[in-house]
């Protein structure tokens, strides 16, 4: 008989130690389901953002009006006079 009663105490210890973890199992559940929640919502926003600003940045550069100006070998460029002018 005092097999059994051993056994009759170690069983409702472990039935107590799982009705506690039964209790509290679902709120830690639930608290990491709203956290990840939380967290994919501001990766969806930081995508978006990320998206806008990647959009920004691609947009080409405008061409310029008008063809570019002719440049001559005998031009100057800085408003000095070409070397075989002589002077």
């Amino acid at each position: 008989m005092e097999l059994f009663g051993g056994m009759m105490v170690m069983m409702s210890i472990l039935f107590f130690f799982l009705s506690v973890v039964w209790f509290v199992l679902p709120f830690v559940i639930f608290s990491m389901k709203g956290k990840v929640d939380r967290a994919l919502d501001m990766l969806e926003i930081m995508e978006r953002r990320l998206a806008a600003l990647e959009a920004g940045l691609t947009v080409p550069p405008a061409a310029p009006e008008g063809p570019p100006p002719a440049v001559s070998p005998h031009s100057p460029l800085s408003g000095s006079s070409p070397p075989d002018a002589g002077v």
